[in-house]
């Protein structure tokens, strides 16, 4: 029997809160919610580090940031860490990405065999944190509340023009994969960056959420002096103190997100209207997640960066396989996604798994199994020092040496308002046992000073980035003269004689 191919669809900032069981009823996705009906649906999974670059390295690898190395939205992503893109292609697969991915470093494919478009971010270590100097702002890279008040509608954006890219190469590619001129399985990784802020969305889908009913947060904006001192930080680190926000920015900040869920759902239905009109979507497993979440105004916090529910929560569904379409309430993590990927193709994962800290979903789904605890960590934008977070169960437990403990219970909690760290005593033992705070501090710092130096020598003179540049060969497109004209034509159409 021929391997599945795989399609995983990741989207960007897109928090889980709003999938309790597929996307919530009021959210206009129908292809997603199409999806999520013939899906195993994880309803609490959280990334493993809540910002981009971290979270997705440790989605690849099933690694958490303190065995990346990808503390940050700068640190390289290093070559010899094993991606689910390696062990399927090391498998016989062919492995494509469309789309974000956010690698840092002069390795910008990380087991892809290839790559459709360039990446939304820079691949530098331009974007360095600085732990040498708490608090300080980098205003031309630095998140800023500028996004909320300056929401509203655009027809094009910065965003749109890169995601628009992203559905129409994957759709071209899924369309080249039908031609079956490489017969290997595939695995086609479709990456987009909304509905990542700014907060700006096409009038089509805007208009969408007019009559919206959760256009404010369920929690209002707590005091500053009300907040844990990480979310303090993150106030500092926004520039908070620059704008007002009114509950009118919040309305539309939080419409157009939603309305870019909508525009996602649309981008989506297209390239999947390409796997069914090519016949393969019955040998394809479908993943959906998202590398973290996005606070939208809840307590008051926007983006990402801390381990609350809406920052740390993302959607995570899994079509076919066999699977029976259930929805799971057993917190999980997008690390699981690489084990429960080569697990699903037959892969065996013994070399590396000491080493990992993902473990495969599919006892879970199939009801002959459980899942340990989740971990996370932080050690970005914000924070002076790491923090590490576990999910057991009911129970969230945070830690940081710079900060006091939190812990919440989550079944009575959700909003996660009544800090229970003296009820937490299993959990905060299983932190001190698991992490050594002081030596992760150690490391990141090491790690930022090393970045700092290199960074300033390599924009001192000639710049060679490192961003990835795809290339197209025009001589191999279309029709040149050494091709036979009638093998051309009649290679290229799929069906063919239909």
């Amino acid at each position: 029997m021929s391997k599945p191919n795989i399609l995983i669809f990741m989207v960007d900032q897109l928090n889980g809160t709003l999938f309790p069981d597929g996307p919530a009823d009021w959210l206009h996705a129908p292809n997603l919610k199409a999806l999520a009906a013939r899906s195993v649906r994880f309803a609490r999974s959280y990334t493993a580090s809540p910002l981009c670059a971290p979270g997705r390295a440790s989605f690849m690898s099933g690694q958490l940031p303190s065995r990346t190395g990808v503390y940050d939205n700068a640190a390289e992503f290093r070559s010899d860490i094993p991606t689910y893109a390696h062990h399927l292609r090391r498998a016989g697969y062919q492995t494509c990405l469309s789309g974000k991915m956010h690698f840092v470093g002069p390795d910008q494919l990380h087991g892809f065999e290839q790559r459709l478009t360039t990446d939304i971010y820079p691949a530098d270590f331009g974007w360095t944190p600085d732990y040498r100097k708490p608090g300080e702002r980098i205003d031309w890279w630095y998140h800023n509340m500028a996004s909320v008040t300056g929401a509203g509608v655009a027809e094009i954006s910065n965003q749109m023009e890169y995601d628009d890219e992203v559905a129409f190469h994957a759709r071209a590619k899924v369309y080249d994969l039908a031609r079956g001129k490489d017969k290997r399985p595939w695995m086609l990784t479709v990456s987009f960056t909304h509905p990542h802020d700014p907060y700006v969305a096409r009038r089509k889908y805007w208009d969408m959420y007019a009559d919206c009913a959760h256009l404010l947060p369920e929690v209002p904006a707590l005091d500053y002096a009300d907040h844990d001192s990480h979310s303090q930080r993150i106030f500092d680190a926004n520039d908070w103190r620059s704008y007002t926000i009114e509950d009118e920015h919040i309305r539309r900040a939080r419409r157009a997100y939603f309305a870019n869920i909508s525009y996602l759902d649309d981008k989506i239905g297209e390239v999947m209207e390409a796997l069914r009109g090519t016949r393969a979507e019955e040998n394809t497993i479908i993943l959906f997640v998202s590398d973290h979440g996005d606070m939208l105004g809840e307590r008051g916090l926007w983006y990402k960066m801390n381990f609350f529910e809406g920052s740390s929560r993302v959607p995570l569904m899994i079509a076919g396989a066999g699977l029976a379409p259930q929805r799971i309430d057993t917190p999980v993590s997008t690390m699981d996604v690489t084990p429960t990927l080569a697990d699903l193709a037959g892969i065996d994962l013994a070399e590396v798994m000491p080493w990992s800290d993902g473990e495969s979903l599919l006892p879970l789904a199939r009801g002959t199994g459980g899942h340990g605890p989740v971990c996370m960590e932080y050690a970005a934008e914000a924070s002076i020092a790491p923090l590490v977070c576990v999910v057991d169960g009911d129970w969230k437990y945070s830690a940081c040496w710079a900060d006091a403990p939190m812990a919440f219970n989550l079944a009575d909690d959700p909003h996660e308002l009544t800090n229970r760290a003296d009820e937490a005593g299993e959990l905060a033992a299983f932190v001190a046992e698991k992490w050594d705070l002081q030596a992760f501090d150690d490391a990141v710092r090491a790690s930022q000073a090393r970045r700092w130096v290199v960074y300033e020598a390599l924009r001192n003179g000639a710049y060679f980035p490192w961003d990835f540049q795809p290339l197209q060969k025009a001589s191999e497109r279309y029709m040149r003269n050494h091709m036979d004209l009638n093998i051309v034509e009649s290679s290229n159409r799929f069906p063919r004689g239909e």
